[in-house]
């Protein structure tokens, strides 16, 4: 249930593969600590095959494994680690397109070697005879051939499921996230363009991330690409790099880890572990990182809490749903030191809160209410809180709510579909646009966590160029169809009083046919007074 941790061939060799390299980097994984720390899978990927024969078998590339494939996968599974593996939704793969091997050419040998017209005799090769644990299939030939993403990469699931074999991870790789039918197929999935070793790509990566929390589930993970720890300014081990990979100090090759681990993330080492820096192996086997990544396999990714610019601060859960200890992550993308100012009520914790820094594996002391910490620019601190108590969630952010029809492979306006969207005067600078028009273009908030019951009021804060009306509703029932006059600005535009059991309830705003007003948040809060003008009390509030 918890993301994937291992190492993947592409960030530094390219198509310049072999089985010896393969078996060296797993040998060196299997001593060096990274095993232990649980980096399991290796996974080959680009460069290993040669096309498919006329009998439609695929031929293994002769000069980098000569002797096929499968002394490979043993070798791997001798060493304790699970072997994964590569191929392409369309017929050719991104190797044989783009430059990937030391000379900077594309590799002929991918053309025609992806699965397309071979799914079921591939898969029976790669996880019947061979023995492969998981998989990555990537879009470069299935986009040649303009085929349609949901259809095909639901068709390659079915031919996994088909060998018999329940174990096999599948990651998809189409650059962008795909929409909500992939956690249906897929274990993880790439949601951005390829990483390159440098602030401004990683920057790009964790930006295009902060706001897919509602996608994560136990067992399914938003994939922000491969690793690119251990590159650092001036030491760049990789053929690409001429490519962009100018390094990353340490500052921003800590913030690149700990905002992976925070954002649960698959953790796919890129450099190559035999020559990986002292810094990079402490910070990468860094037990408390580690720990926020699996979280205990719960699922859950981190969402902003509290924004100021560039300055963000993320939470999520640490060891139980709604429990008393939370991770929580100060990320500076700008480029001055910020001072943090963080809210222990915008964590939902209350009273004494106690401080371990990740980092520095090291307590923190305790505070109260408030927190100020200073960040250095591209750098981030990540701890773990653990509170008196567990307060009840009075803000839920728009953009931190499940929207059914989300995607990113088309612009969401010309799709209307809803998104989430930069808006200088929402909460926290984003909200979300495009809801309405149909059933599923909706948003939910599906965990909204009621501490003891009683009665609660859901007020909503929207913007709407013109009267706009919405359906709320709770636990699967209508409670609200309120009319959004057109105003200029976020402001408070709706509310619902109503009692609410202890326990967790589904909050869902849609509208099937009209278009719906721009939602910013949602903010729950215990009313003074009943809606019959009475003042709440423990014997009227159940009336």
């Amino acid at each position: 249930n918890c993301p994937l941790m291992g190492w993947s061939s592409w960030n530094t060799f390219g198509v310049d593969i072999s089985e010896d390299i393969i078996l060296d980097v797993a040998r060196a994984m299997a001593t060096n600590g990274l095993k232990a720390a649980g980096y399991r899978y290796v996974n080959i990927d680009d460069g290993f095959f040669a096309g498919h024969d006329a009998d439609g078998r695929l031929r293994f590339h002769p000069l980098r494994f000569p002797n096929g494939m499968k002394r490979t996968v043993d070798g791997i599974h001798a060493l304790g680690l699970k072997a994964g593996i590569y191929s392409d939704a369309g017929a050719d793969t991104c190797g044989s397109m783009w430059a990937g091997s030391g000379t900077g050419g594309k590799d002929a040998a991918g053309v025609g070697s992806g699965l397309y017209g071979h799914d079921a005799a591939d898969c029976r090769l790669y996880f019947n005879d061979l023995g492969f644990d998981f998989i990555k299939i990537d879009y470069c030939g299935g986009k040649k051939l303009s085929l349609d993403e949901r259809a095909r990469y639901s068709e390659i699931a079915r031919a996994i499921r088909a060998t018999g074999r329940t174990d096999v991870r599948l990651n998809i790789c189409r650059w962008a996230y795909p929409g909500t039918w992939v956690s249906e197929v897929a274990d993880s999935w790439r949601t951005t363009a390829d990483i390159r070793a440098n602030w401004k790509s990683v920057r790009t990566l964790i930006g295009e991330n902060l706001y897919l929390s509602a996608y994560a589930s136990p067992g399914h993970y938003n994939d922000m690409d491969m690793l690119e720890v251990g590159q650092r300014t001036g030491e760049i081990r990789s053929i690409f790099g001429n490519h962009g990979d100018t390094g990353l100090s340490e500052d921003e090759e800590v913030t690149h880890f700990g905002m992976w681990c925070m954002l649960s993330s698959p953790l796919l080492i890129g450099c190559d572990t035999r020559t990986i820096p002292a810094f990079t192996m402490d910070l990468i086997t860094n037990p408390h990182l580690l720990a926020m990544n699996q979280n205990r396999g719960l699922g859950v990714q981190g969402y902003v809490a509290q924004r100021a610019g560039d300055a963000y601060v993320l939470v999520k859960d640490a060891d139980t749903r709604f429990g008393k200890a939370r991770y929580v992550a100060l990320y500076n993308a700008g480029e001055t030191n910020r001072v943090f100012d963080v809210q222990s009520a915008s964590l939902d914790l209350g009273g004494k809160v106690r401080v371990f820094d990740l980092v520095a594996k090291s307590d923190g002391g305790a505070f109260e209410d408030r927190l100020s910490v200073e960040v250095k620019p591209h750098a981030s601190r990540f701890f773990r809180f653990e509170a008196d108590r567990r307060l009840e969630r009075t803000v839920y952010e728009a953009e931190t709510a499940f929207l059914t029809d989300y995607q990113e492979l088309k612009d969401p306006v010309k799709a209307g579909t809803a998104h989430p969207a930069s808006c200088a005067d929402a909460s926290g600078g984003v909200a979300v646009r495009g809801l309405g028009g149909r059933p599923s273009n909706d948003l939910i908030w599906k965990e909204v966590r009621i501490e003891k019951p009683g009665l609660r009021t859901l007020e909503f804060v929207c913007a709407s160029e013109e009267d706009r009306q919405m359906v709320v509703e709770v636990d699967g029932r209508e409670v609200a169809r309120p009319v959004v006059r057109a105003n200029g600005a976020f402001t408070p535009c709706a509310a619902v009083t109503l009692a609410l059991t202890q326990g967790v309830h589904v909050v869902r705003l849609s509208n099937p046919t009209g278009r719906m007003p721009d939602i910013d948040l949602m903010r729950v809060c215990t009313p003074l007074t009943t809606p019959w003008g009475e003042k709440v009390t423990s014997e009227n509030a159940w009336r």
